[in-house]
């Protein structure tokens, strides 16, 4: 038998020098961490962690390249120096079918980098006529879905109290409820939302938690959100049949894609807009991008043919964010089933076109 001291193993060695390592760097990197990413939401009580993820301790899947190559805003107290920041969530524990989308803020972010900001379709320069920055990612806590919520209100309602209008990239689409949730503290009266997705998602509970088939029941009982002022299109495919009873029900307005061939894209943009702004103050675009017909947008959970080409989803973010939008999420985008970026870079060109409609009609949110 061959005794092994194990005071001798290489592990056990390594770890009796533990205090000759030093630890300087964490506790300074924590520091720095929390005063340019804010305190962490209440819920959270772990040492070092912020409510944006800054410095090298923020979890690995968030992305340090910023949207459209424009500033980084790494101290989030000096957000309000500009007009719009785009902000990654990256969480997937609300995904039922394929995560994967925790990645897609860092997808979006890289597929944008190859697009130029001057945008011949609107004759606009987003550096010239919008102050752009990137805010970075909001800290995320995949095994915790409350707390990873609490951490979005927090950094979603600091953006727009701000006076920023905030474009998040997903993530998956449980992240709209907390995201709205953030927005709606900070607007006095009500709020519409245009929602364009293939799928309705508006159970009250899934899978025993608030998941990305949940986020418009929960953000219809906010309490300045009603149903009566939430149009979802696009509609169809694979949904539930609880999903349908909250139509009937909720007095929302849902689009499918069958309406969308009997009447055009136009006049879909001309009663969506009806609805959602009918007593409000705001409103909301949440983009999923599975809207799209599966043979464009390959990167994502829960892929469904029959739905939008690419040039009709662009002309209705363009007739629909017209008017101005207190903010705007485009979800659901998995870089792990990607081919060729292209779900990354249609995520990206919806964003930019939406930026550029905003600039070209002056119509940016104004607080």
């Amino acid at each position: 038998m061959i005794i092994i001291d194990r005071n001798e193993l290489h592990a056990m060695k390594t770890a009796a020098r533990f205090d000759e390592f030093g630890n300087t760097r964490f506790p300074t990197m924590a520091k720095r961490a929390v005063e340019f990413g804010l305190e962490p939401a209440d819920s959270i009580k772990s040492e070092g962690m912020s409510c944006f993820a800054r410095t090298n301790l923020g979890p690995t899947y968030t992305s340090h390249e910023t949207f459209l190559r424009s500033p980084f805003c790494e101290d989030i107290h000096k957000v309000s120096e500009y007009d719009v920041a785009v902000v990654g969530i990256p969480y997937d524990s609300g995904a039922s079918n394929r995560s994967g989308t925790r990645l897609g803020p860092a997808g979006i972010r890289h597929a944008s980098s190859q697009i130029s900001p001057f945008n011949p379709d609107y004759g606009v320069d987003l550096y010239e006529n919008i102050k752009l920055c990137d805010a970075g990612d909001i800290y995320t806590l995949p095994a915790n879905a409350e707390k990873t919520f609490d951490q979005i209100t927090k950094g979603i309602g600091y953006i727009f109290s701000q006076g920023v209008t905030p474009i998040v990239l997903g993530g998956d689409h449980s992240t709209t409820f907390p995201t709205l949730r953030g927005i709606s503290k900070y607007i006095d009266g009500n709020i519409g939302v245009i929602h364009i997705d293939r799928h309705s998602d508006c159970d009250a509970i899934q899978m025993d938690e608030k998941m990305h088939g949940t986020e418009w029941y929960h953000s219809t009982h906010l309490p300045n959100l009603s149903a009566k002022n939430l149009v979802q299109i696009g509609i169809g495919g694979n949904c539930c049949k609880s999903w349908s009873k909250f139509t009937r029900d909720s007095g929302c307005t849902a689009i499918s894609m069958e309406d969308i061939d009997k009447y055009g894209i136009d006049k879909v943009a001309e009663l969506a807009l009806d609805i959602a702004w009918k007593g409000c103050k705001a409103v909301y675009v949440s983009l999923d991008i599975d809207v799209l017909e599966a043979a464009f947008c390959p990167g994502t959970g829960t892929p469904d043919f029959g739905g939008m080409l690419p040039r009709e989803l662009l002309r209705l973010l363009k007739l629909v964010t017209a008017p101005g939008i207190c903010g705007m999420d485009v979800v659901e985008v998995s870089p792990p089933f990607d081919v060729s970026e292209i779900t990354s870079l249609a995520a990206s060109r919806c964003i930019i076109n939406v930026l550029c409609n905003l600039a070209l009609n002056k119509s940016l949110y104004k607080h």
